[in-house]
Order: C-alpha cells, then structure tokens, then sequence
C-alpha cells in the first residue's frame, strides 16, 4: 500500500491544509537527483505524479509511483540518506521542509501523535512484510494465498478509504495552488 495512505489515513483535514501551505509543488526533469546516497537531505516529498528511482550503490532497489513518500526516514534519523532517489521521467512532487515538518511536530502535540503514529504502522508493515522475505530467501511467494504485501486489515479499511479520498482532494487542492 502506498505510503501517502498510511499518512492521510491517520492526518486530519486540518494537517493535510497545514501541509498544503507548508508545502509547494515541483516539476522535476527526468534524470535528476531528489535525494542522494550519504548527502545531506532536507525535504520530504510526495509524489504527486511519474515515476522515481530507488538505487543504492548503483543498483535498482524500486521503482515508486504516485502517492508514495521519500524523505520521511531522515525526517526520522538525522543519518545521510542510504539510497539514492531519481526521477525516471518528468514527475511532480510536493515538497515539505523538514526544518517546517519538524517545528510543526514539536508544536503541535496533537498533529505529532497522528504523523508518528502513521509512520509506525507503515513502518511495523514494511518490517513485517521484510519478515516474511527473510523466509523466502528474498523472494516473494508467486500464490496469490501467500502473499500479505497487499493484504489490509479489516481494521484499517475505513481508513485507507478515508486516505484514498484525502489523498484525491490533496491533489486537486496542490494542482490548483501549483
């Protein structure tokens, strides 16, 4: 699931305008770098829409469509970046400074609980998901039976519902201010 939905799933209307004007959109050329391996990193994006690049050491790792997030693990950890991110074609970002992400985290308690906590579940999901590859040796089982990647909780349907539609009004919302 991507990462956007885990964050707006958890973020209220009131957090999703604060990132609208925090924010601003950008469009990027194919080619380019957004974060760079051990460089210094200051922004989190979201991918509004085309394609980026995920290498580490020169090799491939992923490729990242629309509504997913970059930037948000050294918003976490004040470590360099451990992976590279490119744009594939021309894509559009939104761009939050994480010095304004952080302020407003400190600030506001409340908007805290609701982004770390979205962050905790993606992440938990995303080491669970690590879990079950270390088992198959890297692979992920081919039987659809098998597979949790895509697998959500009863719980949190009404949630990513919730997100999906966020995630729709977000975009018309920075498509209108960009």
């Amino acid at each position: 699931m991507r990462k956007v939905l885990y964050i707006l799933g958890e973020l209220d209307d009131s957090d999703l305008q604060w990132l609208i004007d925090a924010g601003t959109t950008l469009q990027i050329a194919p080619g380019n770098d957004i974060i760079r391996e051990g460089g210094a990193q200051d922004r989190l994006y979201i991918l509004l829409d085309g394609e980026l690049s995920v290498r580490k050491g020169g090799n491939e790792l992923a490729r990242l469509g629309a509504g997913e997030i970059v930037g948000d693990m050294s918003l976490l950890d004040s470590r360099p970046p451990n992976a590279t991110v490119t744009t594939v074609g021309e894509a559009r970002v939104f761009s939050v400074n994480h010095s304004a992400l952080r302020s407003k985290l400190d600030l506001d308690h409340e908007f805290g609980a609701r982004f770390y906590r979205a962050m905790c579940v993606f992440l938990a999901n995303r080491l669970s998901r690590a879990d079950a590859m270390i088992g198959t040796g890297g692979r992920v089982e081919s039987d659809p039976e098998s597979r949790q990647e895509d697998e959500i909780s009863p719980e949190a349907l009404e949630s990513v519902a919730l997100a999906g539609a966020r995630f729709d009004w977000f975009l018309q919302r920075v498509s209108a201010e960009g």
